[in-house]
């Protein structure tokens, strides 16, 4: 008998719909999800806990509390990223303790836990402090390809995951390009070498390789499979759950579930992806059998394709895949998934638009000097020197990296009591992870995108460009089409600067007329500079995280002037000129766009 991680709820559509389900279109179908009897169902961390507050305006710990309540059969599980929690950078351990034992209180059963390096000294931690509280341990390796990432390296690692205390284990491929033969070799070795705990395997159907490598762990004796209901499946997701129940059954390896309640379920989240269309992504559906070589996991897949929108570079889409191979590769061999994945992936988008190297974010420089782990294999010379300057020796450490940070939980508190927020500890662990964006939300100021009663959105709707763009390139101007005759104000040439506004935030957006007619009533925003003599400009799309100059400072070319975050990573906007700033034109928490003034230094 194969058991089956079911993971509609949470990689699934992390991986197609840019972690974009909101929870009131989880609740309808839970009391028949958990009459199937998965082994568990992965429903919260990884990027939800993140997009909930950022994009949703959802509560992540009011979500795991309603799906704990109505699904009691079932244990939920959730992805942890060691002492990243579901952050992108390290915690010190008291965090990291309070996060688990809240997740645990909250609903969370199952604790996958994984090290985006491989690093067990940052497993350590998560792991001690979910079997304290009473979880589940589901110790995880992230599968990757490289001349380090051997069958025996998987095997040892396991063996010393078992006797820190892991209740099962997972080999996470994260990029779906695990191959049959390889996947046979890992799962028999574990076997072999007589480790008697269960052994997931979790994959994504990227390669077209997957279903033949699910069929060969069946047959090395593998205990748990992990898939998706179908509607929400295949291309840069798991392997659909009807279709293994189906192939399954009548075999040694039959899962024993209802594959007509299977299909009641179905049913449902076909309307669902129906409803989220504007979200569908021609990319994230395709085999690609590519992602042996550059190794981009789907869930980065999924965004990266967003991301590069916002920043108007989707047509650098497959030079970025090439070079964030050539960036692996350069930074020892790094498995890609949350939070390694980020880093690379978005060094790779800085090499392509700017140089190599030329730009590099803070979160290069921190793996580069270990603050992530220690790589798989050595960063080459030549890279750390362009990272961190030519005494990087000195940079670099060679501890566990928590082991620096002072303790954080008490100082979080503090600062949340100066605002008017509900003082709750999942509150306080919302800004102690995400303090700008966190605490957004806490003041009730954050919105969402949109909410489920207002989809599926209209083809006029902003945030359907992207998949009518996919669709119809040549079209330019789709969205006015819709805007009735009376209206237009005529033939006439489209404006090119209009103030709008989204979740509040005003932003001044310049577009290229290509023809068309203009909306009456349109506005035209406030003039303000858009070129000055000295100015120095934003190189990407982004929030001032903060400014680090006022008027009258004198600065020097190469300082920084400023702190973005952009693609979910902190990026520094140095000056390109010496002189005496005259003027600053953005405040922190302003949202900008590529080629946007920061300062005008002269």
């Amino acid at each position: 008998m194969v058991q089956l991680h079911e993971m509609i709820l949470r990689d699934a559509h992390q991986s197609m719909l840019a972690t974009r389900m909101r929870t009131e279109d989880m609740l309808p179908i839970a009391d028949k999800i958990d009459a199937v009897g998965f082994f568990s169902l992965e429903v919260w961390g990884g990027a939800t806990f993140d997009v909930s507050i950022r994009y949703l305006n959802q509560d992540p710990w009011e979500r795991i509390r309603q799906l704990k309540k109505a699904m009691p059969n079932t244990p939920m599980q959730m992805l942890e990223r060691a002492m990243n929690t579901v952050a992108y950078w390290n915690f010190p351990d008291d965090v990291v303790k309070k996060f688990i034992y809240l997740a645990k209180k909250n609903g969370v059963d199952y604790f996958r836990i994984f090290d985006a390096l491989n690093d067990l000294r940052n497993m350590k931690i998560p792991m001690k402090a979910v079997k304290e509280n009473g979880g589940h341990v589901q110790a995880c390796l992230s599968y990757t390809i490289s001349p380090v990432h051997t069958v025996d390296y998987f095997v040892d690692k396991f063996k010393e995951l078992g006797k820190i205390g892991a209740d099962s284990l997972c080999i996470k491929d994260m990029a779906g390009m695990i191959s049959p033969q390889r996947v046979y070799d890992i799962v028999k070795g574990i076997k072999d070498a007589g480790i008697k705990l269960p052994i997931d395997l979790h994959s994504h159907c990227t390669s077209g390789m997957t279903g033949m490598a699910y069929q060969r762990a069946a047959e090395a004796g593998i205990d748990v499979l992990d898939t998706a209901m179908s509607p929400i499946s295949g291309g840069t997701a798991a392997p659909a759950t009807e279709s293994v129940v189906a192939a399954f059954k009548g075999t040694k390896w039959d899962t024993g579930y209802d594959l007509e309640l299977l299909i009641e379920i179905r049913k449902y989240f076909l309307k669902v992806w129906d409803k989220y269309r504007h979200l569908h992504r021609f990319n994230a559906l395709k085999v690609d059998p590519s992602v042996t070589l550059h190794q981009v996991p789907g869930g980065m897949l999924s965004n990266l394709i967003f991301q590069l929108e916002e920043q108007g570079a989707h047509d650098k889409y497959r030079d970025i895949l090439d070079e964030t191979a050539r960036v692996r590769e350069e930074l020892g061999y790094p498995p890609l998934v949350t939070p390694t994945s980020q880093v690379v992936g978005v060094q790779a988008v800085m090499n392509v638009l700017h140089g190599r190297y030329k730009v590099v974010t803070k979160e290069t420089k921190d793996y580069c000097r270990g603050m992530y782990g220690k790589p798989p294999a050595p960063i080459k010379p030549e890279i750390m020197k362009k990272v961190l300057g030519p005494k990087w020796k000195d940079e670099v450490i060679y501890c566990r990296p928590s082991d620096l940070l002072k303790p954080m939980w008490e100082k979080r508190k503090s600062e949340l009591k100066e605002h008017d927020v509900k003082m709750t500890e999942e509150n306080i662990m919302i800004y102690t992870l995400f303090p700008q964006v966190g605490l957004k939300f806490l003041k009730g100021q954050a919105k969402p995108e949109f909410t489920s009663d207002r989809l599926p959105l209209p083809i006029d709707h902003e945030f359907t460009r992207g998949m009518v763009k996919q669709s119809f390139p040549e079209i330019k101007q789709i969205w006015l089409e819709t805007v009735p005759p009376e209206q237009r104000s005529g033939p006439a040439q489209i404006p090119t600067e209009f103030e709008v506004e989204v979740d509040g935030e005003p932003f001044e957006v310049k577009v290229n007329p290509t023809g068309g007619f203009l909306v009456a009533g349109a506005a035209v925003s406030q003039e303000k500079p858009k070129d000055v003599e000295g100015g120095v400009k934003s190189s990407m799309q982004g929030t001032i995280l903060s400014i680090k100059v006022k008027k009258g400072d004198k600065i020097k070319e190469g300082d920084v002037i400023a702190t973005i975050e952009a693609m979910k990573m902190e990026q520094e906007i140095k000056s390109d000129a010496s002189g005496e700033v005259k003027d600053v034109f953005v405040a922190e928490g302003d949202s900008v766009a590529s080629g946007d003034l920061i300062i005008q230094v002269l």
